[in-house]
């Protein structure tokens, strides 16, 4: 199993409309290596979904259902399908990452403008772990 974030506007799509659909295609991916990624995407993987602009949060977590696919949009490009697994016990904020030391080479951090992004296991169990509280 991998781990991956995905970064979206939530006035454009959030959280509570992935709960509310229970499963969206995360498609119009423009930047190669966030393309990459995708294809990288295995049906069972989990993703962190955050919320960027003001909020700037980990906010939940989803599950690849559909490994990549043409995109709607523009089939030179790919998109996945995300089902809704859970909501975080509590949002994890940018600045949190930031100032845990397990985090410091979290993608997040270190390339913080890619949409789609890998998470190592550590990464992905230390935000749990932060999430948890």
């Amino acid at each position: 199993m991998n781990y991956w974030l995905t970064k979206t506007e939530p006035g454009t799509y959030s959280w509570d409309d992935l709960v509310r659909d229970k499963k969206t295609t995360w498609d119009g991916v423009r930047n190669y290596q966030a393309r990459n990624n995708l294809k990288s995407m295995k049906k069972g993987d989990l993703v962190f979904i955050y919320h960027s602009g003001e909020e700037k949060a980990i906010v939940g977590i989803a599950t690849v259902s559909k490994e990549f696919f043409p995109d709607p949009q523009d089939s030179e490009w790919v998109a996945v399908e995300l089902s809704h697994h859970k909501k975080l016990e509590k949002n994890i904020t940018l600045a949190q990452v930031k100032s845990d030391k397990r985090l410091a080479g979290m993608a997040l951090v270190k390339a913080s403008r890619l949409s789609v992004q890998p998470v190592k296991k550590e990464e992905y169990d230390s935000v749990l772990l932060l999430s948890e509280g």
